[in-house]
């Protein structure tokens, strides 16, 4: 995936946001990046899949995004810090996980998905981290089947920072509502314990 910067002059445009690229053997670079552009490739590269950052001057960086910044009222980026990663090192990034289909338990029996993570940490080498980890839940037939994190199906060279045997997604039987009982109270009981303890009070 291709995004173009420009100096940091530009980030005075309207449409341009500021960022900034560093990592190992380069100096930090204050850049400028077209908010539109980056919005849609973000959308698409997450936290997780290499950029290829160009400019005009054919100077050119393989990064990650590493963190972004957002209006608080608007949502828009606002910043974005973007790390050029050594291609010869593995690194730790956390992917999402996309869940698939339909799971039996949920359509047939009513049950309830129930989705314990919503990404994962893994390792490797930048050009092989994947964009997400798919799970198909179609296997969850009954409420006693559950997807672990062996389950996952991940490229070759990609290292899964997490217990195998941890639950990802499950189905749970619907909470069935409680029926109220009328509470019935009985006035002659209360009074006669009102009155035991107003005479313990009085004998003290």
């Amino acid at each position: 995936m291709k995004l173009s910067f420009a100096k940091r002059l530009e980030e005075k445009k309207p449409d341009f946001i500021p960022a900034v690229v560093y990592g190992p053997g380069i100096e930090n670079n204050n850049i400028s990046i077209n908010l539109k552009e980056f919005s849609t490739l973000f959308s698409l590269a997450g936290e997780s899949t290499l950029i290829s950052l160009e400019s005009s001057d054919e100077v050119k960086y393989s990064v990650l995004v590493h963190e972004v910044q957002r209006d608080p009222l608007s949502g828009d980026f606002i910043h974005v810090d973007f790390y050029q990663p050594n291609l010869e090192k593995k690194v730790e990034v956390s992917v999402p996980i996309t869940f698939t289909g339909i799971a039996p338990a949920v359509k047939d029996l009513g049950g309830t998905l129930v989705k314990n993570f919503l990404e994962v940490d893994v390792k490797a080498l930048p050009q092989k981290l994947p964009h997400d980890i798919k799970v198909s839940v179609e296997e969850l037939k009954t409420f006693d089947d559950v997807v672990t994190i062996k389950d996952l199906i991940v490229p070759e060279g990609v290292e899964i920072l997490k217990d195998p045997e941890e639950i990802i997604a499950l189905v749970t039987e619907a909470e069935k509502e409680e029926e109220m009982a009328p509470i019935e109270e009985n006035v002659e009981s209360v009074a006669k314990v009102e009155k035991k303890v107003k005479e313990e009070v009085i004998e003290e």
